[in-house]
């Protein structure tokens, strides 16, 4: 980290009416965010769509990011996926005709995380153990937890997204 680069979000103090118990998820959604767009934008869509040694693509990570923050958050509302949410979920890999630029699929991802940010200030503290069901099974879950799965879950994509973007990248240079 240089000089002049702020410290990661977790070390930036509270968000803005996210309640303190869900700090760390904002915290980790917003670090994805930018970790994200420093991975992605420069890739042209070949890039963003190779997928080196069969490794899914840095073009499906950011679909991927964007839909599950999305279904993880109905799912912790209380609410069951709807037919767009599953349209979405179908065509994560699929990178179009043209194929979706960084910006198109970077502008998904701020979406999700801007629209999960404020659903996190929305939630009450004893809401956050409340049961919820998890996809057409029901699997048992809480609020805090379908919230705290949507934020490590992001990260764990955005390492993806960093690897995976470095590998198509160098190729081309």
């Amino acid at each position: 980290m240089s000089r002049a680069e702020p410290p990661e979000f977790w070390l930036r103090g509270p968000v803005e009416g996210v309640p303190p118990l869900l700090m760390p998820v904002a915290h980790a959604l917003l670090q994805s965010r930018h970790d994200l767009r420093r991975a992605a934008e420069r890739l042209s869509a070949a890039q963003l769509w190779a997928r080196p040694g069969g490794a899914a693509s840095v073009g499906f990570h950011l679909r991927h990011v964007a839909g599950s923050i999305d279904r993880l958050f109905t799912y912790a509302r209380g609410q069951s996926l709807d037919a767009r949410q599953f349209a979405a979920l179908r065509e994560e890999g699929d990178a179009g005709t043209p194929p979706a630029s960084a910006e198109q699929l970077l502008s998904a991802v701020d979406a999700a995380i801007d629209g999960a940010v404020q659903s996190l200030r929305d939630v009450p503290d004893q809401e956050l153990l409340t049961p919820r069901a998890v996809g057409r099974a029901g699997l048992p879950s809480n609020v805090l937890g379908l919230l705290f799965h949507a934020a490590e879950h992001t990260q764990r994509h955005t390492g993806q997204v960093i690897a995976t973007s470095k590998v198509v990248f160098d190729r081309a240079t």
